[in-house]
């Protein structure tokens, strides 16, 4: 290993280090997918599917309905695309109707409404417009008002939640240019004066939607140092920040491919002065507000991603219903008709992914850290496979903007436009890669915490020793009970097809847990520096959790809902293609050419193909 190597890899584990220190480290509550990787289906958690009470259906109902009106009325997405700005009348009348407020309590004058509501929300504006939909979901999701409602203290809540009524937009400052997915990085500075009372922040951020017109800001910055078990240990702290206080300065708005009219760009702090009760949930604690903060924040991408891909599943329905080529229907032409039923059958899965975990957000009684990030992954993943299949069935008109369709007479259906809105929901809130190895590392907790103790050089000999025979006493019980035959399904009265697809999950799950024990056996902690095998775990997992939610959701709405019935087709093609992909992962852990991969990504990177670059403009 080299000089470089050694550098990059002391670096490397000193942010798995800091990233560790933040995480949640206690699963107080039952995770449905958790009980997947230990080779467990626990049915009851997710069936039978939840629903909103009458009351909190209508309720949702009415504010929707309101709001489509709204919109329809008041809103051109294309003019926002092409204007890069949102109506201030529009932002007026959000506010006005309180959809900038939606899960504030009532008490604090918002509008009390639940989880599943504002998501429903969510996925309206979605299939609308993206750029207003960035703008109520940053503010809500990640902005001010959720930190506050989970740990801001009552002098907080009163002081600023009662903002988000009148007028006060919010937005999330973490990224910085060289601070991205690694925090540690982090260079703004939080120092304190005055004895402590006050801290002076110093320093940029990039990239915080609705950041160059906010009103309050969540802030992360680094404050002193702590020595903790003999070493100095970064803190990073979350303030509130008013933007009008002096030395605050947007400097620059970034313009992107799509999501045109989001608000976004480089934001200064020139010793801005915040009061010392402006932290939220306490000095050093800033990364963990941001880990469960984001719990239930990302579950909006689902939501909004899934409302986009209804829109896109209608109109290339209707185009290849409408489209005549050699006599029939291009719809009836099976390189289409299979585009079509693929597309529809996700967009089922999606759905059911998506009010699954929303409605154990409200419940309270769940840990959805790996439900959420397994929601925003397979969303925002499938989203972008049903946009592209959408413009390819509509062909020319689908690449064609929505205002020249108009303008020559044509159905404007905005394809171009969602093609290119929907391109940074796989890398905002967590890119795909990052979701895979945060669901990795949680995974993999269940062993970790095992064998922690055997790697830790502070343990004594004593101490080893009893972890490992601990270790060896719980896997006696547990690693047997993998090969167990399953001989019953999951129960819940399901039917055929749905009870077989439940049968699978519940295997594989076993084979799952098995395969994941044995590569922790053959790397031990070195198998979290395996991501290509760890992705494949994920995948297969993300595929077996999307299964179980389309089956507990067709099997809900076939009785309880006659008109769609139908559903459990949807539920059969999707599992059926989650199968194939589940049996191919499972394939390339065993066969696989990682090796041969990392080679030649190792050359490329040190310039050994760049005779590949030439003959073009650089």
């Amino acid at each position: 290993m080299s000089i470089f190597d050694k550098h990059m890899a002391k670096e490397q584990r000193k942010s798995m280090e800091f990233a560790e220190d933040s995480r949640q480290d206690e699963w107080t509550y039952p995770s449905f997918v958790a009980g997947l990787f230990k080779g467990k289906v626990n049915w009851n958690l997710i069936h039978p599917f939840r629903e909103q009470s009458r009351e909190k259906r209508e309720e949702g109902d009415k504010f929707l309905a309101k709001l489509e009106k709204f919109l329809k009325e008041n809103l051109n997405p294309d003019e926002v695309d092409r204007s890069r700005e949102i109506p201030e009348n529009v932002i007026k009348g959000l506010f006005e109707m309180g959809a900038f407020a939606i899960k504030i309590p009532k008490e604090y004058g918002g509008l009390g409404l639940s989880h599943v509501t504002y998501n429903r929300v969510v996925h309206l504006l979605g299939s609308f417009c993206g750029s207003t939909a960035a703008l109520i979901s940053a503010h809500q999701s990640i902005g001010v008002p959720q930190p506050l409602i989970l740990f801001g203290t009552d002098e907080q809540k009163r002081k600023y939640l009662p903002r988000f009524r009148k007028g006060a937009i919010s937005g999330f400052a973490l990224t910085e240019a060289l601070a991205g997915s690694d925090p540690r990085i982090i260079k703004t500075q939080a120092t304190p004066v005055e004895g402590g009372k006050y801290f002076l922040i110093n320093g940029e951020k990039l990239w915080c939607t609705n950041g160059n017109i906010a009103d309050l800001l969540v802030v992360m910055a680094e404050t002193p140092p702590k020595i903790v078990r003999g070493k100095e240990k970064k803190q990073i702290t979350a303030f509130i920040v008013e933007t009008n206080t002096p030395g605050f300065e947007v400097t620059y708005r970034c313009e992107f491919m799509g999501l045109s009219a989001i608000q976004n760009g480089i934001m200064r702090f020139n010793n801005v002065k915040v009061p010392r009760e402006n932290i939220i949930l306490g000095e050093g604690k800033g990364l963990k507000l941001a880990f469960i903060t984001l719990n239930t924040g990302r579950l909006t991408l689902p939501a909004a991603v899934t409302g986009m891909s209804k829109m896109c599943l209608n109109a290339a329905r209707r185009w290849a219903a409408e489209r005549k080529q050699w006599g029939s229907p291009i719809g009836e032409h099976e390189a289409i008709a299979s585009k079509l039923s693929c597309m529809a059958a996700t967009v089922f899965a999606m759905d059911a992914v998506t009010w699954l975990v929303s409605y154990m957000a409200d419940d309270k009684r769940f840990d959805i850290r790996l439900e959420a990030a397994m929601a925003k992954l397979f969303c925002t993943e499938e989203s972008w496979k049903i946009v592209n299949d959408a413009v390819q069935i509509r062909g020319g008109r689908g690449y064609e903007t929505a205002p020249s369709l108009a303008g020559r007479g044509k159905a404007a259906y905005p394809l171009e436009r969602a093609i290119r809105d929907s391109r940074i929901n796989t890398l905002l809130e967590g890119s795909s890669e990052i979701m895979h190895l945060f669901i990795a590392r949680e995974a993999l907790d269940f062993h970790l915490k095992k064998i922690k103790a055997l790697f830790d050089p502070r343990v004594s000999v004593g101490g080893k020793l009893k972890a490992a025979v601990s270790s060896a006493l719980s896997y006696s019980v547990w690693y047997p009970g993998l090969w167990v035959p399953c001989v019953l399904g999951c129960g819940g009265g399901l039917k055929s097809p749905l009870d077989k697809h439940m049968m699978f999950v519940k295997k594989t799950s076993r084979r799952l847990a098995k395969m994941v024990f044995h590569k922790m056996l053959r790397y031990q902690k070195g198998l979290v520096s395996k991501q290509n095998i760890l992705n494949r775990f994920v995948d297969i997992s993300v595929d077996l959790f999307a299964m179980s939610a389309a089956c507990s959701y067709a099997d809900g709405l076939s009785k309880n809902d006659k008109d769609k019935a139908n559903s459990v087709e949807l539920a059969d093609l999707f599992c059926r293609e989650a199968k194939n992909r589940i049996r191919e992962k499972f394939r390339e852990i065993k066969h696989n050419h990682d090796k041969l991969s990392n080679s030649v990504a190792k050359k490329t990177l040190s310039g050994n193909y760049s005779w590949l670059e030439n003959d073009i403009v650089k």
